[in-house]
């Protein structure tokens, strides 16, 4: 099946943005202000991380202001990184011992992470314009994995926002955890944010968490 051109997005030259990107002025003054308190941070928006043969993306919301902003790997020192690693390893697309740093050698199998707004943003609320500022990039990131087949979003902002990129409207996939939609010529699986917030109020179990990625595996392995 081929797969349209994103339509409604100008993906920008790379899939990455500026180390320095100065595309949002609220994110850009937040940056500065963990930069002042936190030099030794990262401070700027959060590459994506993975195998370049990925035939699984997995789409967040943004950096958490202590995890991926503070390491640069995403959902990296944060208590969501704790759940997702380890059920990356589970399904088997990810090797190695994840230990909350980006030097601990874990390593990711046919699997890339990514964010729909690639800069930490006050309380992990990014707004609208910033998630229309960044949605480019995620574009151009999708647009650049030959292989890619499955697509997993962490929560409805990732979920609009992928819906988006591929030049679709929101609305054209439903939400809720578990639920699959063709579109563009992936299969999108979404799935509750793997926050602690979730976590601790039982709406995601990691039992629940789990079965969409057993679910992008069987996907995967029918072809």
């Amino acid at each position: 099946m081929s797969r349209p051109e994103f339509g409604r997005e100008r993906a920008p030259v790379a899939p990455e943005p500026a180390r320095d990107c100065q595309l949002c002025p609220r994110l850009v003054a937040y940056r500065k202000e963990n930069q002042a308190a936190h030099p030794d941070w990262w401070n700027g928006p959060a590459p994506s991380f993975g195998d370049p043969d990925a035939r699984l993306l997995v789409v967040g919301l943004a950096p958490g202001r202590a995890g991926a902003n503070r390491t640069g790997r995403p959902f990296t020192g944060d208590f969501a990184g704790v759940l997702l690693y380890e059920t990356l390893g589970a399904t088997g697309f990810a090797t190695g011992r994840y230990e909350a740093r980006p030097d601990d050698g874990l390593k990711l199998v046919g699997c890339m992470i990514t964010n729909a707004v690639r800069c930490a943003p006050p309380g992990n609320k990014p707004e609208t314009a910033e998630e229309a500022a960044c949605r480019p990039f995620l574009a151009a990131r999708i647009a650049s994995l030959p292989r890619l087949k499955v697509i997993v979003t962490l929560g409805d902002v990732a979920r609009r926002n992928v819906l988006r990129a591929l030049g679709l409207r929101p609305t054209s996939a439903a939400p809720g955890h578990g639920t699959r939609q063709a579109a563009a010529g992936y299969l999108l699986i979404n799935s509750y944010h793997c926050s602690r917030l979730n976590t601790n109020t039982g709406r995601l179990t990691p039992a629940m968490f789990r079965q969409v990625f057993e679910a992008a595996r069987t996907a995967l392995d029918e072809g």
